[in-house]
């Protein structure tokens, strides 16, 4: 029973493996969509979106980028066009070195200018941790069959012995 119950997981975590596989592009594309949409029409417009505004600039300060793509992205912005922007080009979180409205003035020398944006960093982020996350699976994986193989070998064992 407990090698039928350690087989039945190790199938389903194949088979979550395939399925992350194969939908890993799609899961891509729609990030792609999804980031630039916040940006452009969520970013900076009111107090129930003030987690999206946090969680942007939180990206932008870490990833040390500008916009989904590039910099040029903020100026199909919402928040652009709003007075909130207090005439800044890009939010103060795209500056190399944060200081109010630093985002008015978008030169590559204050500016992050990075070709391919936020997307391209979050990717690169995202495949280089699903390498190690695939690293461990394997290696649960090599645990679970040695635990199998295990349990075949007790139970020949205990099959053969007279009680």
């Amino acid at each position: 029973m407990y090698f039928v119950l350690l087989l039945c997981i190790f199938l389903l975590e194949i088979l979550a493996g395939v399925l992350a596989y194969i939908y890993y592009q799609q899961l891509n594309d729609e990030l792609k969509q999804n980031l630039k949409a916040t940006m452009t029409s969520k970013y900076g417009q009111s107090n129930e979106n003030e987690h999206i505004t946090q969680a942007v600039d939180k990206l932008q300060q870490e990833f040390k980028c500008c916009g989904s793509n590039n910099s040029t992205d903020w100026e199909e912005s919402n928040w652009i066009r709003s007075a909130y922007s207090e005439g800044r080009k890009v939010p103060d979180s795209c500056c190399k070195t944060i200081t109010k409205h630093c985002g008015r003035r978008d030169h590559p020398s204050n500016i992050y200018k990075v070709e391919g944006g936020c997307i391209s960093k979050l990717e690169k982020f995202i495949l280089d941790h699903l390498k190690i996350i695939g690293a461990v699976g394997v290696g649960i994986a090599c645990v679970q069959i040695i635990g199998m193989v295990f349990t075949c070998c007790l139970y020949r064992s205990l099959k053969a012995e007279p009680y």
